[in-house]
């Protein structure tokens, strides 16, 4: 079952679904979604630097990205055919009797912009910031704000809490993060 506006507001107030800073529902709150904003924090891919990704290498991650930040007002240019990581403005602590669904706006992706490959899912006991995969699929370049709504999720009740939540797992690679954190894929090569 999707929460709606109603259930959303009372989660939030109740704190079951934590969310800092605390939102604006006149200008954030949907139907059954709520809007996050784009943070000012982008990992960008040197992609001069080497010849292919190798997912397996330790800390190729740290050499084949770079870490930028843009002011609030200062927009993030996103070329036709780039892809980079991004991040949430909004921390998220998910209860573990729910999971998240991310879903770009259409707003945005009538511009061609995606905000997710493959990374819709947010499980319960996820605790942090949300890195984005953003990607210009249209054939000009757009200007992206920090501050800017960029995305909506919504939350599904499980029929009872996960036994075992994201916060719980050995291989939670990205629990806490508050930065766009590059792949840990590597870390499951052991």
């Amino acid at each position: 079952m999707v929460l709606s506006d109603r259930d959303l507001k009372k989660a939030i107030k109740a704190k079951r679904i934590i969310i800092k800073p605390a939102p604006d529902f006149e200008f954030q709150l949907g139907s059954n979604s709520l809007d996050l904003r784009l943070g000012s924090t982008f990992r960008i891919f040197d992609h001069s630097k080497y010849p292919y990704i190798d997912p397996f290498q330790k800390n190729i991650g740290n050499e084949i990205t770079r870490e930028i930040k843009k002011k609030k007002n200062e927009p993030f240019i996103i070329q036709p055919g780039d892809f980079v990581l991004g991040t949430t403005i909004e921390y998220i602590e998910v209860p573990d009797d729910l999971v998240g669904n991310l879903e770009g706006r259409s707003s945005i992706g009538r511009l061609g912009i995606i905000i997710h490959s493959t990374a819709a899912s947010i499980e319960c006991g996820f605790r942090g910031n949300i890195t984005l995969e953003i990607a210009n699929l249209g054939k000009m370049p757009v200007a992206l704000y920090p501050g800017m709504r960029i995305c909506s999720v919504s939350f599904l009740e499980l029929t009872s809490p996960a036994e075992t939540p994201y916060y719980k797992k050995k291989s939670a690679k990205y629990s806490g993060q508050i930065g766009p954190d590059q792949s840990k894929i590597h870390e499951e090569n052991k």
